[in-house]
């Protein structure tokens, strides 16, 4: 008799340790389960975020390129200057350097005076895609601001937009290419010489 007290009761903690066992099991799945489901929602999120952001970026190209073809008198227009400024890691504050770049711009605006400007601003891959694009905004607003400002370039001849981070010039894996990518890219667009 008390060897089969001893037996059952041994059963029983056995029983017992595996409807606990099962348990911890069953909490510990619903757990991970809950875990991944909020994973895949701000996978998504994030996801649907940047295609949106891809999506206006490609819009916003579209209608600066069709603006200048479709605009009267502007269908012979070329590229006749380009340049580049460049800005510190998470700063739209235009340095000594641009401003040399800058005021070229500027003197080539002022001798062509039907010359409109294209100015994109960029940023690295460091950070969210959205505050990336509103820092090219700023980039961009930061020289268009200085053209106006130093040269009286009127701000119907400039047009900004921002790539934020969609447009790299420099692959991670290069050196230095956070501060390649920080930049501005300008480009004049005036008329075509008369060929004789």
């Amino acid at each position: 008799m008390k060897s089969l007290v001893t037996i059952a009761s041994v059963l029983l903690i056995m029983t017992g340790c595996g409807v606990k066992k099962d348990f911890v099991s069953q909490q510990i799945a619903e757990s991970e389960a809950r875990t991944s489901a909020k994973i895949g929602a701000v996978d998504q999120r994030t996801g649907a975020d940047l295609e949106r952001l891809q999506r206006l970026t490609d819009e916003y190209s579209k209608k600066a390129d069709m603006a200048l073809n479709k605009a009267s008198g502007f269908e012979n227009y070329q590229v006749i200057w380009s340049g580049e400024i460049n800005f510190s890691f998470d700063s739209w504050e235009v340095d000594k350097v641009a401003e040399q770049i800058l005021s070229e711009a500027g003197q080539k605006m002022q001798d062509v005076p039907s010359a409109l400007l294209e100015v994109a601003g960029h940023t690295d891959a460091t950070g969210p895609a959205q505050y990336n694009f509103t820092l090219g905004e700023r980039r961009a607003d930061a020289a268009k601001r200085y053209l106006n400002d130093h040269f009286g370039v009127s701000l119907y001849r400039m047009f900004t937009i921002s790539y934020g981070m969609s447009k790299p010039v420099a692959l991670p894996d290069q050196k230095h290419s956070g501060a390649k990518n920080r930049r501005v890219s300008l480009k004049l667009w005036g008329p075509m010489p008369a060929s004789n």
